[in-house]
């Protein structure tokens, strides 16, 4: 199965560059019709987590996925589950 990975550890302080990397991501699994994208914003305090999922749950994002996953093995990594058709 395809997969895009996305770790966002080096760049945990920079709000507009997380948006961006998180936009393209979602971008090039429409465009080459990945199933999964994995993000990795690390364990730490959570609140880069939480970040992650206030944008995913935006209603024009969240249009263009399937599923949200939290990994409950590995609490610092989601995936986003796309169906294409």
């Amino acid at each position: 199965m395809a997969k895009l990975k996305l770790d966002l550890h080096e760049i945990y302080n920079r709000n507009e560059i997380i948006e961006e990397q998180l936009n393209l991501v979602i971008e090039e699994a429409i465009e080459n019709r990945i199933k999964v994208v994995e993000i990795i914003p690390g364990k730490g305090s959570g609140q880069l987590k939480k970040r992650v999922l206030r944008f995913l749950n935006q209603k024009h994002i969240r249009d263009l996925y399937h599923r949200v996953e939290k990994d409950d093995k590995n609490f610092g990594r989601i995936f986003v589950h796309f169906r294409h058709k």
